[in-house]
């Protein structure tokens, strides 16, 4: 595959279908990870996934990672986190795994690309109000107007701006950290082909699990001031 990001794959062109390469490792780990979820609980029953397995197996570490995100999810959204983790996980999962794949040579990482970083920075603003309409009905709206009505002109603008702000700085944020570290890591794999790069790489995975752990982290706290109630202010 090209370095550039912006090569096709051949056999897509035959099938008239101009598919940037970014698009389709996305679309890989999209498919990686649905095929590792089934062939890791599939015809598992729930009393069997609460028993872990013997030894360390991939249903073990992604258990470890669930369980993770969900001691953090419970400290900012509450006992009810739970029922947001399909959003939050996924979300973690996809950006981990599409930063990781910049580390492959041959690879570019999606997430260095603006369309995929705004893509799911979207996701979460729309369902961070799809969240707050759901548990508040149409009162959610209230919040955007201030504590007060005489304030209603001044507080939206402000809300609206802030909330918008929200997606572009999520976007932004993914893609200038892991483009700067995938541009890091090549400069130094073309400078000294052996050793260093390793430093590098290590810090690379650092790099790619902090920017899918803040992403999240922020996701969640987004969601949080959407559904909190005014007692919990």
């Amino acid at each position: 595959m090209a370095a550039g990001g912006h090569e096709v794959f051949s056999w897509f062109n035959l099938l008239g279908l101009h598919v940037p390469q970014y698009m389709l490792s996305a679309i890989m780990i999209a498919v990686l990870l649905v095929a590792l979820s089934l062939l890791t609980f599939r015809g598992k029953k729930t009393d069997e996934m609460v028993l872990p397995e013997p030894r360390f197996t991939l249903r073990n570490l992604l258990e470890m990672i669930l369980s993770f995100l969900v001691g953090i999810a419970e400290d900012i959204l509450g006992h009810h986190a739970k029922k947001y983790m399909p959003l939050l996980a996924t979300c973690f999962l996809f950006i981990l795994f599409m930063n990781l794949l910049g580390l492959i040579p041959g690879f570019v990482p999606p997430t260095d690309q603006m369309n995929i970083t705004v893509g799911l920075a979207v996701v979460i603003f729309l369902s961070t109000h799809y969240y707050g309409v759901r548990e508040h009905g149409v009162a959610y709206f209230k919040h955007f107007l201030g504590p007060v009505w005489w304030l209603a002109p001044i507080m939206l603008p402000i809300e609206i701006v802030s909330h918008l702000a929200r997606p572009l700085s999520l976007s932004l944020r993914l893609f200038g950290n892991i483009t700067g570290d995938h541009l890091v890591v090549g400069i130094f794999l073309g400078l000294v082909p052996f050793v260093v790069p390793s430093i590098f790489y290590g810090l690379g995975v650092f790099v790619s699990f902090m920017q899918a752990f803040i992403f999240t982290v922020l996701s969640m706290i987004y969601i949080a001031g959407a559904v909190a109630h005014e007692e919990e202010h």
